[in-house]
């Protein structure tokens, strides 16, 4: 048996013990890349730790740490308050709104994980006070993400059109980046309509009452469907009244603090093309030393075991890659005599694989393997490329993704292990259809 197939099998071991015995699967994933690392591709301790994603692990504790102080000095609950009122209470309205924010950040230049750090904790934060679906949040967040992840002055779209020319192969930019933005768009639809969106839509507005002194408000919802955590509930006839708190929606010092800190981020991530994960944690310790009570709860809430969970998993999958294992998979099934068939096996390992590891990664050696049979003229150039970009990002709301991990760590008050397998299920849901569909729409046609 190769080395190669030997470690796709140990991860599939992986996976059957983390479901079957609730064992944490990056713990498991550590010992697997320790075993198979040692034993089967002959590395020492720094081939193994090469794969350790060490940015991953400092974006997740500190944007997990600055929101942890965020929502506990009340800076949440404001940003919930100021959300209902831009919606003028339609509360179907937010999840798109967050949709069109994070695809906004991404054309216009921000890394898609930068850009989910900076949304998924508050969209996440206002799904739990208003008993939105976290799949449907969190879902939303990331296919906005990508659904302008690639235009032409993006971050994954300069990536992907620049391999196209390296590579002297027809491109679209414009074809890229309305495909892209086409498939997420539609799938965020569908997301919102199988997650309870015509529920919420049906709720109508939640109107608010701004009389109060102090800056407090009140929201209603029809059905018992009104905000949470934070307010005192009335209940009237057909309707149930929420009432917020003043001291949730007043602008106290440390929530303007924290609301300049988050202004921060996102200039200095965006403007500036610092690291979120170390601005973070700058800032969220500014913020501690300024206001200590408020704080002081907030590391033992960063998300430690999907912290363990992603690093582990990223860590063998870059021991696959230092031993070979993703390239000979591609060049395995490059080599298949019909193009077809070649090119929705290519997609499907885009996705599989980039649901673990790096999409950026995963397009720069799956585009260039597609080449030899895209030279024979039988396979449009466009639309493979664009079935294969969009095969390897959509599935990034996979947990063991960096936004699936984004958006598993910022979500409060939920019980994490079933928010866990809510999204390995969708995510498997995404890997196992949307390669076929764009294989189907974009490569068959023979586009370019």
């Amino acid at each position: 048996m190769s080395p190669e197939l030997i470690s796709i099998l140990v991860l599939a071991v992986v996976f059957v013990i983390a479901t079957t015995r609730s064992v944490n699967m990056g713990a498991l994933a550590f010992a697997a890349a320790f075993g198979v690392g040692t034993l089967v591709a002959d590395l020492d301790a720094d081939g193994v730790f090469a794969g350790f994603p060490g940015d991953l692990f400092v974006v997740l504790v500190g944007v997990t740490y600055l929101f942890a102080i965020a929502r506990a000095n009340g800076t949440t609950d404001w940003l919930v308050h100021a959300a209902v009122r831009l919606v003028r209470g339609r509360v179907a309205l937010i999840p798109w709104v967050m949709f069109a924010l994070t695809g906004a950040l991404t054309a216009i230049g921000a890394v898609s994980p930068a850009a989910v750090a900076i949304v998924a904790p508050i969209a996440l934060s206002f799904a739990a006070r208003y008993r939105i679906s976290p799949l449907l949040m969190g879902a939303m967040v990331v296919h906005g993400a990508q659904a302008g992840g690639f235009s032409p002055i993006s971050i994954y779209g300069s990536i992907v059109n620049g391999i196209v020319e390296r590579e002297k192969l027809p491109g679209s930019e414009i074809t890229l980046f309305l495909g892209s933005l086409l498939v997420n768009l539609v799938i965020a639809g569908v997301v919102f309509v199988v997650c309870g969106g015509l529920k919420l839509w049906r709720q109508g507005a939640v109107p608010e009452d701004t009389g109060g002194s102090g800056g407090s408000g009140a929201t209603t919802g029809e059905g018992g469907e009104g905000g949470e955590g934070g307010g005192t509930t009335r209940t009237a006839p057909a309707r149930t009244v929420v009432t917020t708190r003043p001291d949730a929606v007043r602008l106290t010092p440390p929530v303007i603090a924290t609301l300049v800190s988050l202004t921060a981020l996102v200039v200095a991530v965006l403007g500036f093309d610092l690291d979120a994960g170390l601005t973070a944690i700058t800032l969220a310790v500014v913020l501690s030393a300024a206001w200590p009570d408020d704080s002081r709860k907030a590391v033992s809430e960063i998300a430690w075991p999907t912290v363990l969970l992603i690093c582990g998993v990223l860590t063998y999958v870059g021991v696959l890659d230092e031993m070979g294992t993703i390239t000979w998979a591609g060049e395995g099934v490059g080599g298949i005599g019909v193009p077809l068939l070649a090119a929705v096996l290519l997609c499907y390992i885009g996705g599989i694989v980039s649901a673990f590891a790096s999409s950026v990664g995963i397009m720069g050696a799956l585009i260039p393997l597609a080449v030899p049979f895209l030279a024979q003229g039988e396979i449009g150039a466009v639309g493979m490329v664009t079935a294969l970009a969009v095969s390897a990002t959509v599935v990034d709301v996979s947990p063991f993704s960096t936004n699936g991990a984004l958006v598993l760590a910022a979500a409060p008050d939920v019980d994490r292990e079933r928010f866990f397998r809510q999204l390995m299920a969708y995510g498997g849901i995404v890997v196992a259809t949307v390669p076929a569909v764009v294989w189907l729409v974009m490569v068959v046609p023979g586009w370019g």
